[in-house]
């Protein structure tokens, strides 16, 4: 597992979950819900999706280290 197949999943996960948004406007190290102006239930949709994917489940109390692209990638590669 690398920090670049993650960051390609969650990519993925956004694109299918918020089909308006750009690949291009994902930054790194923006968060992700203002940014993409994604509501909470898009965000939860992310999260259920990467859960699926990678069998990490993340609880309410840790979504702020997983805000960003590259927060939630690092959050990922830990406990994958």
């Amino acid at each position: 597992m690398t920090i670049d197949k993650i960051k390609k999943a969650i990519i993925k996960n956004i694109l299918e979950i918020a089909p308006e948004v750009g690949e291009d406007e994902i930054e790194p190290n923006e968060n992700i819900q203002r940014s993409l102006e994604l509501d909470s239930f898009d965000f939860l949709k992310i999260l259920t999706a990467m859960n699926e994917e990678f069998r990490v489940e993340v609880p309410e109390k840790d979504y702020s280290q997983v805000d960003t692209l590259e927060k939630m990638a690092e959050y990922f590669l830990r406990r994958a």
